[in-house]
């Protein structure tokens, strides 16, 4: 069974995702750490996230760098953001993230386009949103509460940035696909968002051939 994940930045599509992975049995992939991974590398190399060259040398990065601390923090969201536009740096990413959905038994994949090019054949697609303001609330306080000193004008700013460049770009944009379940948790809690997720993907399971 392959579920796929996909949103934008702050929806709660990782936690859901694993959360499914729990449920299910599944192994769980977060596709966006791959692109953090390769936005970071390019910070490392100093190279320029926004020039495509820099980012796909970039894609060359050690194993290991996918367990640094780094590539959680905010600002590394923004680079994989704009390392992710490149259309060569999604080819080189592209086999890695397939490999992992069509492993024996399944897996779940949560990013943005998992239901639209990575696994389309996925059996089960959920497309996690919430609104934009309520996306950098949920953000500000996350980061607040580590004790990062932001306002939430700035959260909000660069969740409306990053939106902008995930469905504006032109290889691979973020896009619900036609057969993936809305799910906007703006005003639900976790658990509620789980149980709406755990039931739409047992009623795609259960669905005759």
């Amino acid at each position: 069974m392959i579920i796929a994940v996909d949103g934008p930045t702050a929806s709660g599509k990782g936690t859901l995702a694993r959360q499914l992975g729990q449920h299910f049995g599944l192994p769980v992939l977060d596709t966006g750490l791959l692109y953090r991974a390769v936005g970071y590398q390019t910070q490392l190399n100093h190279g320029d996230p926004d020039d495509a060259a820099d980012a796909l040398a970039a894609c060359d990065f050690p194993d290991s760098l996918l367990d640094d601390p780094a590539l959680r923090f905010e600002s590394t969201g923004s680079l994989a953001s704009r390392v992710s536009v490149h259309p060569a740096v999604r080819a080189a990413l592209f086999q890695r993230q397939v490999d992992f959905a069509n492993q024996p038994g399944g897996a779940v994949l949560d990013g943005r386009d998992i239901g639209t090019v990575i696994a389309p054949h996925a059996d089960a697609k959920l497309f996690v949103t919430a609104h934009a303001e309520e996306r950098a609330r949920r953000r500000h306080a996350e980061m607040r509460a580590r004790g990062v000193d932001i306002n939430y004008d700035a959260v909000l700013a660069d969740i409306h940035s990053r939106d902008a460049r995930d469905t504006g770009r032109a290889d691979a944009p973020l896009l619900r696909a036609d057969d993936a379940m809305l799910l906007d948790n703006s005003a639900m809690d976790r658990d509620a968002a789980l149980a709406a997720a755990i039931a739409f993907v047992e009623s795609r399971v259960r669905r005759p051939s």
